[in-house]
């Protein structure tokens, strides 16, 4: 049974920073591409980052240049640190797995596999 499992959410301020650690249960992570995702209530979850196995990774334009996914396949982990953060980051962000052959898909209903989600609060 796969199992991701996120942390690391919280309440910061305005241009702070944070740092969602996910851990998963894949027996072959190293072949899953990563993603990111954030929703907020009334709204479709957005894509945040994405990682392939390799170590690749794309980002949306909401959040490049302020946050960075990683990952550290003998640990079956990613990160995602998030500077400089805005009260428009404010959501419940989702780690999620998938297969795809090292291809990042934005689109959420592409993983079949998620965690349960960490509040992140940005307060301005």
């Amino acid at each position: 049974q796969v199992q991701l499992v996120e942390s690391g959410g919280g309440l910061v301020q305005t241009g702070g920073s944070l740092r969602l650690s996910c851990a998963a249960s894949l027996r072959t992570f190293s072949a899953c591409t990563m993603g990111w995702f954030r929703q907020v209530p009334g709204k479709e979850r957005e894509f945040v980052a994405g990682i392939s196995g390799s170590g690749g990774s794309y980002y949306a334009d909401s959040v490049k240049g302020r946050f960075t996914a990683s990952r550290d396949n003998a640990k079956n982990s990613v990160w995602l640190q998030m500077n400089s953060l805005k009260a428009e980051d404010t959501a419940v962000y989702y780690c999620a797995a998938m297969f795809a052959g090292g291809a990042i898909t934005i689109k959420w209903y592409d993983y079949p596999y998620w965690g349960q989600g960490t509040q992140v609060t940005v307060s301005s």
